[in-house]
């Protein structure tokens, strides 16, 4: 049950096993190439959901000189037995995209109607326990009374509560009228550090181990922290040249370091800001209000590494916060209702975000079918801006944020008329459209041609108005990233 739940969510492991099959979509052309000119006919043997698990497992023991050709044999020794339909739902599950409509908010409330237990309590047991498939496992066989009794567990990462965005502060201060706290919104790598004792093992936003990338803040957890064992929550930021910070794109050569990491630490420092304790001296405190966590936060870290924080009701005294976030090199302010509670996994309106959102005018060059609740409409937009000198347009990101149902399914209409090829799941299309897009970053990426990618792209509305010759340009695009600048500081030269 276990395996089935999880292969149903397009997952070969649970979301906080740190192991990873480094299998694409070439490895996956490869091998099948492979097993055409090796294999000719003939009966198969069944093929049972624990053999491809335990195939999966041994997949990711695959390291080293090697590899590529070791993982072309145990997959093609796997596909050797499936049918042309199990080949199918296999390689999905294995690039971690069913296209079956069954995501993760389904499969759950399909486990509560299946086993007879509560939405609500299936929900919290998966926020808190992180493998959906082992809480399948515990609601069909051993039912509520067992999932009462999932709880937070240190050393199991556990799902970041998360914000919704907020178009203003006067939105923020409607919604909690129970008041609010901002606090400085970072440019940097969302941190939970769990410590038991001398063990501490620190997971990311996305629930991987990284510990071992960022050995000062094991140092720091070891030695400021008035707490034996804790769980507690923060952000980290990468400083550059004058003690600024430099944007999250560099951030991350500190996350992906697995060698010359004592190095690193001397050439790219991180500051730590912590906003949230989660459990402290043995004690679990997701269910106290936000206030109640912030006073044991406070009283077993210093002052300096909380995160900047003002609470008000005075909208102008928030926007006067927000603009001294913004001139200090960080992104915005969040907002937390001051009864929040924190709920795992889950985004809603007791915490909002708030930032500046920079709009540029692109072109939709292709789009790709959708999955799930958009499937039957193109709703993941290819955008590029216009090269000036040769008119070529350059892809620079998608998205599928923004739109309406009613806009998915004119949009759909419109690009089908333009369409020019056709792929599996993209259809690419004349460069007609123009739309609005607001987005909070440009980074460099290696990924696109443009060498540029949007961060948190939404499209804000159609431009009719404009012709294609009219959307930004990828000369501007370069204008706009050095500008990000200004406030942020940038990595010292000669660092790799």
């Amino acid at each position: 049950m276990s395996y089935v739940t999880l292969f149903l969510a397009g997952k070969p492991f649970p979301e906080a096993d740190p192991r990873v099959l480094e299998i694409s979509y070439a490895t996956l052309s490869a091998a099948g190439r492979t097993l055409n000119q090796t294999l000719l006919s003939g009966n198969k043997d069944s093929l049972t959901i624990a053999e491809v698990f335990a195939t999966l497992e041994k997949l990711a023991e695959v390291k080293g000189a090697g590899s590529k050709e070791k993982r072309m044999v145990l997959l093609s020794s796997l596909f050797a037995r499936t049918t042309p339909l199990e080949t199918d739902y296999l390689s999905r599950m294995l690039l971690g995209e069913m296209r079956i409509g069954v995501v993760e908010g389904v499969l759950l409330d399909a486990i509560a109607e299946a086993s007879g237990v509560s939405r609500q309590l299936v929900r919290r047991a998966h926020m808190l326990h992180g493998d959906i498939g082992d809480v399948a496992r515990i609601a069909l066989t051993e039912g509520a009374v067992a999932l009462e009794k999932v709880g937070l567990r240190l050393f199991v990462p556990v799902k970041p509560m998360l914000a919704e965005m907020a178009e203003s502060i006067a939105q923020v201060l409607a919604e909690h009228k129970e008041g609010s706290a901002f606090e400085y919104k970072f440019d940097g790598a969302r941190i939970q550090i769990h410590k038991k004792q001398d063990r501490v093992r620190i997971f990311s936003r996305r629930l991987t181990d990284v510990t071992d990338s960022i050995p000062e803040m094991v140092d720091y957890s070891k030695t400021k922290v008035k707490s034996s064992e804790f769980l507690i929550e923060g952000e980290v930021v990468a400083l550059g040249e004058g003690g600024k910070p430099v944007p999250f794109q560099d951030l991350m050569r500190r996350f992906r370091r697995v060698h010359g990491i004592e190095d690193m630490v001397e050439k790219i420092p991180l500051r730590l800001y912590l906003f949230d304790a989660l459990q402290s001296g043995g004690r679990t405190l997701i269910d106290l209000p936000y206030t109640e966590r912030w006073k044991v936060l406070s009283s077993i870290v210093p002052e300096e590494s909380l995160a900047p924080r003002i609470v008000t009701r005075e909208a102008q005294v928030a926007e006067n916060f927000m603009q001294s976030a913004l001139r200090e090199g960080h992104e915005g302010l969040m907002a937390k209702s001051l009864t929040s509670d924190y709920s795992p996994g889950a985004r809603g309106k007791k915490w909002f975000k708030i930032k500046p959102a920079d709009r540029l005018d692109v072109v939709i060059v292709a789009a790709d079918w959708g999955s799930g609740r958009r499937v039957g409409w193109l709703s993941n937009y290819h955008l590029a801006v216009r090269d000036d000198e040769t008119g070529e347009y350059l892809v620079v990101g998608k998205t599928f944020k923004g739109l309406t149902d009613a806009e998915f399914d004119m949009i759909t209409k419109r690009l089908q008329e333009l369409k020019t090829r056709e792929s599996r799941w993209t259809v690419h299309v004349k460069p007609e459209i123009v739309v609005e897009v607001a987005h909070n970053e440009i980074q460099k990426s290696p990924r696109y041609k443009s060498g540029f990618a949007l961060r948190f792209a939404r499209i804000g509305k159609f431009r009719d108005d404009k012709t294609p010759e009219e959307a930004d340009t990828i000369q501007r695009l370069r204008n706009l990233y050095e500008k990000q600048f200004e406030n942020k500081g940038r990595l010292l030269k000669g660092i790799p």
